[in-house]
């Protein structure tokens, strides 16, 4: 495996990625095209990427940090082949590296479906284990999502 850092994306990297997004999200967030990945990125300011990839140089994985409302948020997806192995860590370790805050939202129930039709599992207890805290009263409650927002602050 080998993790590559990037401020843009290629087309193909786009690719890639929002087609992990469709197999690893629930089915309700699918990404139909380029342009809906694009729409997303667009509006988000200072991004970074990280890409894992595995030794057929493929993506497996997928960490991701934008600024929102002066704030740091990111996002990772890896294929569910490579999870339960130590790249969320690992992921995580080098984002909480290069910040003081990280902020997320992360789905905190098992009722949704992903596109293959298995459940979707919450990851949140995986960002707790990694010294993130809910905030339950900070909720993203849309016709597609139900999150709680997650944060981490760096001990000082």
């Amino acid at each position: 495996m080998e993790i590559i850092e990037s401020e843009n994306l290629t087309f193909a990297q786009k690719e890639a990625v929002r087609k992990l997004w469709n197999q690893e999200y629930p089915k309700k967030l699918m990404l139909q095209n380029a342009a809906d990945f694009e729409n997303y990125l667009q509006n988000l300011n200072g991004k970074r990427h990280l890409l894992v990839l595995n030794d057929l140089k493929e993506l497996a994985g997928w960490a991701f940090l934008f600024e929102r409302n002066l704030e740091t948020w990111f996002a990772i997806i890896l294929d569910a082949k490579i999870q339960k192995k130590g790249f969320g860590n690992l992921l995580l370790s080098r984002l909480k590296a290069r910040e003081t805050q990280l902020n997320g939202w992360v789905i905190d129930h098992n009722n949704d479906f992903k596109q293959d039709g298995s459940c979707y599992v919450s990851p949140l207890n995986f960002y707790i284990k990694n010294g993130f805290v809910a905030i339950p009263e900070i909720r993203l409650e849309t016709d597609k999502i139900s999150a709680v927002k997650i944060e981490w602050k760096q001990e000082r």
